[in-house]
């Protein structure tokens, strides 16, 4: 057992200050109250805080395609009329509007979950947090549900340069879709989504039959839950498939998106948990002690998001946060109770113990076949067959990324600080 995890995190002041529109539900500006409820609990005194590099165009293209990269790149506000084929091409539009910096954000939140997996690979760290990232949902040529760039697949493949085998755990009330489509094909990766199924609940994949193809049959597990889960069902859920999966698959690392709309009272969401229960997967997760890359992902209740995000990266740390919120920047969000803690959910739990005894038998069953699954006997050393290597002779010279690029990691004191200097106010 590890004495003390040694624990890196990664913010950018520059993420929570894009706008995705008026209507819009994703605000970006949760990350700055998550942040500053981080400072003002003292987290940030226990761990390395670090501002992550902007990903290059080179880094971004390890997934994605290289015209959908130049696309986001080149569109703004003021030119996009001038691109409506490319704007249905790519899928922006109503729920991925083009915004001012828009790019820029894509390249700090991408940025964040690469340098956090080099990190662990590296070993300097035990724990890698990066709250901007967890966007599940981006393809490699399109944006979906709120994701330009599927950061969670650009931090995998990262991992996977140093680890036969990487497990990816999502519990957004969402569907990890993007992240298991990328993955469906291999064994090198185990994907494992718990998330709302049916009711033509977005993004509307994720049935407990979609296991895999190929050589990735039986990696890919699904948990379609109903309305209205509560922490009981839902923990005692994690624990018995999630302990199941480390058990079988024998993961090098692990990634946890922790979206935070899978919360009671959440704007999109709709299930029951409160902040414990949620919280009690990452404690799950970090018992197993292995490389750990935990992000955030989706949460429309902002408040809620800063409360859970905080409380999670207390978990991380072995720390136990007092319920009553300090004083900061954003209190006046928290009030008038002032608490971490949340109210009950009181969504009806559409999840029979019948139901919920049926799809963990089928998990359950369904890991028992990777036993016997083709590509068990995998070799040790990690082939790079799907990890496009950088020729650097390639590449253009604008885009190439010098060693000195690669290891700078700048640690700003701005982004702690208590007083004057600190320029993320109040929206």
């Amino acid at each position: 057992m590890r004495s003390k995890d040694k624990i890196s995190y990664f913010y950018d002041g520059d993420v929570g200050s894009v706008y995705f529109g008026p209507n819009h539900p994703m605000k970006p500006h949760r990350l700055c109250m998550t942040h500053h409820l981080v400072l003002a609990y003292d987290l940030h005194k226990k761990m390395e805080i670090y501002r992550p590099h902007k990903a290059y165009p080179v880094e971004l293209a390890q997934f994605h395609s290289a015209d959908y990269i130049e696309f986001l790149n080149r569109v703004t506000p003021d030119t996009q009329h001038l691109f409506s084929n490319e704007l249905v091409k790519y899928n922006l539009g109503e729920d991925c509007p083009v915004f001012e910096n828009l790019f820029e954000f894509c390249q700090i939140y991408a940025g964040g979950t690469i340098d956090a997996a080099r990190r662990l690979n590296n070993k300097l760290c035990d724990i890698a947090i990066n709250w901007a990232g967890g966007l599940h949902h981006a393809k490699k040529c399109e944006a979906s549900g709120f994701c330009y760039i599927n950061d969670l697949v650009l931090g995998i493949l990262e991992l996977l340069k140093y680890h036969t085998r990487v497990l990816y755990i999502d519990i957004d009330v969402h569907h990890g879709d993007g992240v298991e489509e990328a993955f469906y094909f291999t064994d090198r990766v185990m994907t494992v989504s718990f998330h709302k199924h049916g009711d033509m609940f977005f993004p509307g994949t994720g049935d407990v039959k979609d296991i895999g193809a190929r050589e990735g049959k039986f990696y890919a597990i699904n948990v379609p839950l109903k309305n209205g889960i509560d922490d009981t069902s839902f923990i005692r859920l994690f624990k018995i498939i999630i302990s199941k999966v480390v058990e079988m698959y024998q993961p090098g690392a692990i990634v946890l998106q922790c979206g935070a709309d899978s919360l009671a009272g959440d704007r999109l969401g709709c299930f029951n948990l409160s902040i414990d229960g949620h919280a009690a997967c990452v404690r799950i997760v970090k018992k197993f002690n292995l490389p750990l890359l935990v992000t955030g992902g989706g949460g429309y209740t902002k408040e809620n998001v800063a409360r859970c995000w905080t409380f999670e990266t207390g978990v991380l740390l072995d720390t136990e946060l007092p319920n009553e919120i300090p004083d900061n920047e954003y209190i006046k969000y928290f009030e008038p109770e002032c608490l971490l803690s949340i109210p009950n959910g009181h969504i009806e739990n559409l999840n029979s113990r019948s139901y919920l005894s049926t799809i963990k038998m089928q998990v359950l069953e369904n890991l028992r076949s990777i036993q016997h699954a083709p590509g068990v006997q995998m070799q040790e050393v990690p082939p790079d067959f799907y990890i496009p290597d950088i020729d650097e002779e390639e590449q253009n010279p604008d885009e190439r990324m010098d060693q000195h690029t690669k290891d700078k990691q700048i640690q700003r004191d701005d982004e702690y600080y208590d007083g004057d200097n600190d320029n993320d106010s109040l929206h």
